[in-house]
């Protein structure tokens, strides 16, 4: 950013009414002026070169090139910040995350009409802004997975006999970060609980692009579905993902739409502190990029209970937030790189106390 700590920012959006809607709400905060705004890519390429922003903020349907093509060119030739601003629609969701994959920064999903837009809006808009400002831009490479036969990662998996479950959780750059983590995955491991920080009508089609790049089953989680070993449930966008004993003893999902914790549902501290009471010690906590708290604490509390966890370290990281509030509150055992989290994961060592 520049000196003056002022946000540049050009909006890309080929409704008129949305550019000059985001245009005069986004320069109302102190730190962030919009220096230009465009309704195609080409014009968007020129506003880019003239003014060189510190974030974009990009829609992505477009007349000609679309929003992703966009984004390509810009992450192959001149990288920054990008904040998609997305419709709500399925298509719109697996479009969002095409674009994460590309390196977009976060995202945002458009209420239903110009109408529906309120301050509140413009504050959470803001905020993303602020926090792609400050992102680390990485493109990560597709899944690859473990290195050799299948054999030796049954080997290898074979030392996580003990646990029961591994808990995850992320939010900004978290979408990748947990693609790039699960495609290094065999299938010998025990059930795999996810939180990520998303909006409802996102997770699913999060989860089926994770099934699609990951030798584990993914899917979005559903209340009083059974936890089975080599498969991967991702929190619900409207509900707090939790663990539990069915009366067979057996672990299942179990879904609260509750009150929002650390100002999110689904909460990653609430899904840690589930696996706590459902398997204790014989757990895995591992807590990935994003912006905030949620997580530290439940971390911590994992690891006082004698669960090994991970915490993703600073160089990695798209933002270094959760994963630091988790380190100063003493509760990772190891901050290691995204790379070698899931070596860790099949081969994990004892447990150290806070």
């Amino acid at each position: 950013m520049n000196n003056k700590s002022i946000i540049r920012v050009v909006v890309v959006d080929d409704s008129s009414t949305i550019r000059n809607l985001l245009t005069r709400k986004l320069s109302a905060f102190n730190d962030i002026e919009v220096v230009g705004n465009a309704e195609d890519a080409l014009m968007a390429q020129r506003q880019i070169a003239r003014h060189k922003p510190d974030v974009i903020t990009l829609d992505i349907e477009m007349p000609g090139k679309d929003g992703l093509a966009l984004l390509k060119s810009l992450m192959q030739q001149h990288p920054l910040p990008v904040v998609m601003v997305s419709g709500q629609t399925e298509p719109g969701a697996d479009a969002t995350l095409k674009a994460l994959e590309l390196g977009a920064v976060d995202y945002m999903t458009k209420p239903s009409g110009s109408s529906s837009f309120n301050e509140s809006y413009y504050r959470k808009l803001a905020d993303k802004i602020r926090v792609a400002a400050t992102a680390k831009l990485q493109i990560l490479p597709g899944p690859r997975p473990p290195r050799g036969t299948a054999k030796p990662a049954v080997k290898r998996a074979s030392q996580t006999s003990r646990l029961k479950l591994i808990a995850i959780g992320a939010s900004t750059g978290g979408t990748e970060a947990i693609r790039y983590l699960l495609g290094q995955l065999p299938t010998q491991l025990p059930p795999i609980v996810i939180t990520q920080h998303m909006p409802a009508g996102f997770t699913k089609s999060f989860a089926q692009r994770l099934n699609l790049t990951s030798k584990l089953t993914v899917v979005e989680a559903e209340d009083g579905l059974l936890l089975k070993p080599g498969h991967a449930y991702i929190a619900p966008g409207d509900a707090h993902l939790k663990v539990r004993h069915r009366s067979d003893h057996n672990l299942v999902c179990q879904l609260d739409q509750g009150a929002k914790v650390h100002h999110h549902i689904p909460s990653v501290d609430v899904l840690f502190d589930s696996v706590i009471a459902s398997v204790g010690k014989h757990s895995m906590g591992v807590i990935l990029t994003g912006m905030g708290t949620d997580g530290a604490q439940g971390l911590l509390r994992m690891r006082n209970k004698g669960c090994y966890t991970i915490g993703q370290d600073k160089n990695s990281c798209v933002i270094y937030g959760m994963p630091r509030a988790a380190q100063l509150a003493g509760a990772v055992v190891d901050q290691l790189p995204l790379q070698q989290i899931a070596e860790h994961l099949l081969s994990p060592p004892t447990a150290r106390p806070a």
